[in-house]
């Protein structure tokens, strides 16, 4: 006779509404463990490199659309009226921004063992539905989510295409990376999407914090310790 099926458990409403069981159904489906922890933490400096040169690309890709470089100016992406033509890789406002992508390609490289860590990346996710900051701002998911797979692939290639490497060790990296890529792309949607709308809290109350900061705590280093990001 064969044996009773044993199921891993977690609850439906514990996974939409308690983040850390979320990110626990999260690492456990994707085989996150701690080889990919320590694949990342010893590759960061590789990727760290990559950065400057990530964020000018994405960049350069974000004011290519109206659509997406709208955000810059109406702070949505849903904004159908006039917007600024004039905004180009050197506006001020674009400079800002990429200090911040920045610091958030960096924070993907720090320690995923700590809650802080995925608190931040749902935070990032947060923050594009216009909850928590001051001035909000409005961005589809579908553009949040191409952004995303946009710097996966940049990443990708430098990393297997790096010279120095072994292989195994761009195997690991790329796996954990991407890994993480794909949580933080699960964060965005989770405030996107409509999923379990019936254990949704509007009670709860969403606390404005400046750009970089998680429970009043600044989490990201930026080039302008000062600027607020809002």
């Amino acid at each position: 006779m064969a044996q009773p099926r044993l199921f891993m458990t977690f609850s439906r409403e514990e996974i939409y509404t308690n983040l850390e069981t979320r990110i626990h159904y999260l690492h456990s489906f994707i085989d996150f463990s701690s080889k990919d922890i320590e694949a990342l933490i010893g590759g960061a400096k590789y990727v760290k490199a990559l950065i400057p040169a990530v964020v000018n690309i994405v960049y350069k890709k974000l004011l290519q659309y109206d659509i997406t470089a709208r955000a810059f100016t109406t702070r949505s992406t849903s904004f159908e009226g006039p917007m600024d033509v004039r905004l180009t890789e050197d506006s001020p406002h674009i400079q800002h921004r990429k200090m911040f992508m920045r610091a958030y390609l960096n924070k993907l490289c720090s320690d995923p063992s700590r809650m802080e860590f995925w608190e931040y990346l749902d935070k990032v996710g947060m923050m594009h539905v216009g909850l928590g900051r001051a001035h909000p701002l409005h961005v589809e998911y579908i553009h949040l989510g191409m952004t995303l797979a946009l710097i996966q692939d940049i990443m990708n290639e430098a990393i297997l295409s790096h010279p120095r490497l072994a292989l195994p060790r761009k195997i690991a990296i790329i796996k954990a990376l991407n890994k993480v890529i794909w949580i933080q792309n699960d964060l965005l949607a989770k405030w996107q999407v409509k999923d379990a709308d019936e254990f949704r809290n509007d009670d709860d109350e969403i606390v404005i914090e400046k750009e970089g900061y998680v429970n009043g705590v600044k989490i990201l280093r930026t080039d302008d310790d000062g600027s607020s990001g809002e």
